[in-house]
């Protein structure tokens, strides 16, 4: 897998995170190893390689001082099969973030010969201390408002976050 950033984290004078706007990219050849018995990407191979590549998004937005843990897989969807041979695209971007938790969309690149994405989905991950409990991300650090792509993602984790009892606040 190949995580890469289309830009580093922005940073204010003294060093911090500032504005979160930067899109992660992640490449993986889909190998025999990760498929299933139809020849295409099995769905633990599926979780695993979204999970990176959110992590790899979630990570680059709070930059060096990130200790994140994943709290909830909010929304995971394969729409179409991935065989084996198949080289992937996952984007990703933070969407929502709160003083200790944030979320990571990702939306793949459509495979060759389609025109929509293969797969997209939702996690949440948690800033914690060294014992384990939630902890405040860095000062200043934010996110900038969804477009293009990103807006019916964003419209989705809103209406799961509402689901889940969550306001904003985390």
């Amino acid at each position: 897998m190949t995580p890469n950033s289309s830009s580093p984290t922005p940073t204010t004078d003294d060093g911090r995170a500032s504005c979160v706007s930067a899109m992660t990219l992640t490449h993986r050849l889909i190998l025999p190893a990760d498929a299933n018995h139809h020849g295409t990407l099995y769905a633990g191979s599926l979780m695993r390689i979204a999970l990176e590549a959110a992590y790899t998004t979630a990570f680059r937005a709070v930059g060096d001082t990130a200790n994140l843990l994943l709290r909830r897989v909010l929304s995971l969807e394969c729409y179409r099969p991935v065989p084996v041979g198949t080289m992937i695209e996952i984007r990703g971007t933070v969407l929502h973030l709160t003083r200790a938790y944030l979320v990571a969309g990702l939306i793949s690149s459509p495979l060759s010969g389609q025109r929509s994405p293969w797969m997209d989905g939702l996690m949440g991950f948690v800033q914690v201390d060294a014992e384990g409990r939630p902890a405040e991300f860095p000062d200043g650090l934010a996110i900038d408002p969804p477009d293009g792509d990103w807006q019916a993602l964003h419209q989705r984790m809103l209406k799961l976050l509402r689901i889940r009892g969550r306001n904003g606040v985390d």
